[in-house]
């Protein structure tokens, strides 16, 4: 992680979450984040409406010069990325892995300006939706209003200790029932 605020909410939700994969929803206290609230969002975890945004803080929204809520976040970045980005919002949901990704955006003056962004789960819970967060820091300190976004690279950030891969936590939710392929 390159930009001070992913830095430093990476390390708050990193350690609200303890030993567990990810932290609850309601672990988050805003208070202790106050100052990076501007660039912190919530967002759905609904691939088919691209995973559209809860809550959007002040300064994420005024790069785009309008309220994100309820908006595509898919939607904000260029067709040849779009894809690309679906596909990490879903690892981050489905397999709870925390994702740190480089973007750039051009400017209404013309200007390239670089951002990164920072995509975290939250712990699903039994009868809620299911839902992540993230944040979104441009590294100039006034880009303007942006354009289309365009991913530039990504990364997982991986640990090995709290990570179980999908398909033992599904077979974990069988609980007694067991298939084995391959045998007779």
């Amino acid at each position: 992680m390159k930009h001070p605020s992913s830095r430093e909410f990476f390390a708050y939700w990193d350690g609200k979450r303890g030993s567990a994969r990810a932290p609850d929803r309601s672990d988050i206290e805003p208070n202790a984040v106050r100052g990076l609230l501007g660039d912190i969002f919530v967002l759905s975890c609904d691939l088919d409406a691209g995973y559209p945004f809860r809550v959007a803080g002040t300064r994420v929204c005024a790069l785009f010069g309008r309220d994100l809520k309820d908006e595509s976040f898919a939607a904000l970045f260029t067709r040849e990325s779009r894809r690309e980005i679906e596909d990490i919002a879903t690892v981050v949901a489905e397999e709870m892995l925390p994702s740190i990704a480089g973007l750039t955006a051009t400017a209404t003056d013309g200007t390239r300006t670089h951002l990164e962004l920072l995509l975290l789960p939250f712990n699903a819970r039994a009868h809620a939706p299911i839902s992540m967060t993230g944040l979104l820091a441009p590294f100039e300190s006034n880009p303007g209003m942006l354009g289309a976004l365009e991913l530039v690279s990504h990364r997982y950030l991986h640990q090995p200790e709290k990570i179980i891969p999908r398909a033992i936590r599904k077979l974990a939710i069988a609980r007694g029932f067991m298939v084995y392929e391959g045998l007779r």
